[in-house]
């Protein structure tokens, strides 16, 4: 895989669907240095979108399946550059090894930390859910020098609402997780306009780090979480 293969793939992806995408506040993105996305999650386009959108490659962390399933695999993985988590009880530390090992090496890592609960059940356009703490603790953690948290919102102008696979057939590929157990078919978003607005960076300072300890680091988890939802949600509210 090119390095910039992922990128040209993304935007023949938008070019195939006939998405039309708006990008705004360019300028915040950083254009040196190791970078976390932080975004909302509803469709399987939202990883092209979002590597379109700030014109680079970006490492994401995806769900076990991806890497199970034939073809889905190929593409996703293999020619996206996105990495799948390991199995249930090795998730946590999987993500963590190779999201730091991408960020030392001045990779994007890019994560959505609603989980999977969005993209398998149905999500209004205008709806953010619950973010997981795992992006906040990976940006304290990551011993690297100015390391940024970017929160970007991907908000739906126009779309198209399918059904895929049912959801049982996933669990196949990833018997532990609870969602794939439920009845229904996979519901599919595609985009026919999106915008993509992206937030002010959060920068993770040595001071950052050296207070992530104790209490201090479940504070401090807490707000850059906090922070990143209310950037995401608030453009999301304003385009609504």
């Amino acid at each position: 895989m090119g390095i910039n293969r992922p990128l040209e793939l993304s935007h023949y992806f938008l070019e195939i669907l006939s998405t039309q995408l708006r990008c705004y506040h360019q300028e915040r993105i950083p254009r040196h240095g190791s970078i976390v996305v932080v975004s909302n999650h509803r469709s399987f386009m939202d990883a092209p979108i979002l590597m379109a959108a700030l014109s680079t490659p970006i490492r994401f962390a995806c769900h076990h399946y991806m890497g199970q399933v034939p073809l889905l695999r190929e593409i996703v993985i293999e020619q996206l550059g996105c990495f799948p988590l390991e199995a249930d009880k090795n998730r946590q530390k999987s993500f963590f090894q190779r999201s730091q090992n991408l960020l030392q090496s001045q990779q994007l890592v890019g994560i959505f930390p609603e989980g999977t609960s969005p993209m398998v059940n149905f999500t209004a356009p205008n709806q953010v859910g619950k973010f997981q703490r795992g992006f906040a603790h990976l940006a304290l953690r990551t011993q690297v020098t100015n390391l940024v948290v970017l929160p970007v919102a991907i908000v739906s102008l126009e779309e198209v609402s399918a059904s895929g696979l049912p959801l049982k057939i996933l669990s196949l590929f990833d018997p532990s997780e609870p969602l794939f157990k439920q009845s229904g078919l996979h519901p599919l978003v595609v985009y026919r306009q999106v915008a993509v607005f992206i937030g002010n960076p959060y920068l993770i300072t040595p001071e950052h780090q050296e207070k992530y300890q104790g209490k201090q680091a479940k504070n401090l988890v807490a707000e850059l979480t906090e922070y990143c939802h209310h950037e995401i949600r608030s453009f999301i509210q304003k385009s609504s």
